[in-house]
């Protein structure tokens, strides 16, 4: 059997993209099945003890072929099915998971954008069976996608792109079942192997290594004149204080760091795959929100059908952003933006007067426009900074607190999270972001484009929820934003108790009483702005 089962021209060929409405339908949650025919997958049922074969004649991709299906690269989604949709003028093709609505419940009358944060991807909003905010949504009838930017997740660039290991998976990952529900099929989801005993004289050396291998990378002709000293300086003496930390902390609780010497020895080798990728990233916010975001907005439409055209959007941190950003571009058009409402998660246009975390952006991505390096791999750096985050003596525990308020998160989902849902974002991205500490807010790339100057003249009902411990966006930077929707068609609500509990940055999204306390606000908001 052909092993040329996507059958994707414009990956494989290299010729001009497909139309929107000419994407790869793939269901990898499938592979352990046999086909009861050919050209038909055999699904998931809502009824107990059934199955549903899922034809796919209603799209122009082509099924993948049992071999292709078996491969581990897409047994990370864990979606009812993966669709793929090329963004115009480009050679990125994007990842759309989608969950279809329980047929035990009213169907809705419009499908369902989520758009996640910066440098994440899908994961977040599937994080487990248990803790799954798009499952959620599909279980109260919505037809819910959930999109993968430019280098997020299973997105992918470039001819033969699906012949290629994905940018982050672990190399030190394996794969493991877990039931969704009583009588629902095993979902893979990728874990952490446990580590193995290690010497911690190791993990110094793995420092040192790291810093070469970035000292190296600069020296490359990556940048200009004496910036390459420079900044290579900085990196090795990083390096070197660690190091430093580790030998501090070997002498006190030897035992407690042999588990971290195979992370590390992972960290390494994804932090080199990175560096080997890092001078293609080469876009920002723009890109995502002229390209991707109408690109994937345009195929769900196409797909769906709905009557009137429209779609709800769900937006977590920079997916909020994005909606807010595409609510005011199409006002200052004066064109319809094709939602029929809009919910924000932890999101706002202007972040001046809060204390937000973020304005470590600004002294980190001014060097790195100031000395041309591409890209920051933040999904690496975070996964070295783990053990020491989340272990004794929690040198990093900071860190924690960014993502999700005290006890609001299992320690093995939290871990997850961290090891699974972040990539590498271009300096470009970082940079324009920065434009939301200006008094005059987040801007396009010219600098002459105020996003939020147009929303005082929005038509879509919208819904902005914050966290009261959130340090990333901070309720302040909340209602910033939500201040300038229309009074009569903004809702604005802020999680957390003085007492407890309290919500993060993430916690919104997938904290552990998000489905008490959270969802049913954003329920309650879509069912009354899902008219025909």
């Amino acid at each position: 059997m052909s092993l040329r089962a996507l059958h994707f021209p414009d990956i494989h060929s290299g010729k001009a993209a497909l139309p929107f409405g000419n994407p790869c339908c793939l269901n990898p949650t499938l592979p352990r099945f046999s086909d009861p025919k050919p050209g038909i997958y055999q699904g998931p049922s809502r009824r107990p003890g059934r199955w549903t074969p899922l034809s796919l004649s209603s799209v122009s991709g082509v099924a993948v072929e049992k071999e292709k299906r078996n491969d581990k690269r897409f047994s990370v989604c864990t979606a009812d099915e993966l669709h793929y949709v090329s963004v115009p003028n480009s050679d990125w093709s994007l990842a759309l998971w989608r969950y279809l609505p329980s047929p035990q419940v009213q169907p809705r009358n419009h499908p369902l954008l989520l758009l996640s944060g910066v440098a994440t991807n899908a994961i977040g909003y599937d994080l487990s069976p248990e803790c799954s905010f798009a499952r959620y949504m599909a279980g109260d009838g919505f037809d819910t996608w959930i999109l993968e930017v430019r280098g997020a997740g299973l997105s992918r660039k470039g001819v033969d792109s699906f012949d290629r290991k994905p940018m982050n998976a672990k190399s030190k990952s394996t794969s493991s079942s877990v039931n969704y529900g009583k009588d629902e099929e095993k979902r893979t989801y990728m874990e952490s192997k446990p580590d193995q005993f290690r010497s911690p004289t190791k993990l110094m050396k793995n420092f040192m290594l790291i810093s070469e291998r970035l000292s190296s990378f600069l020296n490359e002709g990556m940048l200009e004149g004496g910036q390459n000293s420079v900044i290579a300086s900085h990196i090795k003496d990083l390096s070197t204080r660690l190091a430093n930390i580790i030998e501090e902390y070997q002498r006190s609780v030897p035992a407690q760091l042999m588990e971290l010497q195979e992370r590390f020895s992972s960290t390494l080798a994804d932090l080199q795959q990175q560096l080997d990728l890092i001078v293609k990233y080469d876009w920002d916010f723009d890109h995502y929100l002229q390209e991707d975001v109408p690109a994937a907005v345009e195929y769900i439409r196409s797909h769906c059908k709905p009557q009137d055209s429209k779609l709800h959007g769900i937006g977590h941190s920079m997916g909020g952003i994005l909606l807010y950003a595409m609510l005011s571009q199409c006002c200052s058009q004066g064109r319809d933006s094709g939602f029929a409402s809009i919910t924000t998660l932890a999101s706002s246009l202007d972040y001046t007067p809060s204390k937000s975390s973020l304005k470590l952006l600004l002294p980190l991505a001014d060097p790195a426009q100031a000395l041309n390096v591409p890209a920051i791999p933040i999904g690496a750096l975070l996964a070295a900074a783990h053990p020491l985050a989340s272990r004794p003596p929690y040198v990093l525990s900071w860190l924690n607190r960014q993502i999700s308020a005290q006890d609001m998160m299992h320690p093995e989902l939290f871990e997850k999270l961290v090891l699974n849902n972040f990539c590498t974002v271009p300096a470009k991205l970082l940079l324009q972001l920065t434009t939301a500490f200006q008094k005059t807010g987040l801007c396009d790339r010219s600098g002459t484009f105020f996003y939020k100057d147009y929303l005082h003249k929005v038509t879509v009902p919208v819904l902005a929820l914050g966290g009261d411990q959130d340090l990333i966006c901070p309720p302040e930077a909340v209602y910033e934003t939500a201040k300038l929707i229309p009074e009569h068609l903004i809702t604005y609500k802020i999680l957390g108790e003085p007492g407890g509990p309290h919500y993060a940055h993430y916690d919104l999204v997938g904290g552990r009483l998000a489905a008490d306390q959270v969802y049913p606000h954003i329920i309650k908001f879509l069912r009354h702005h899902d008219m025909a």
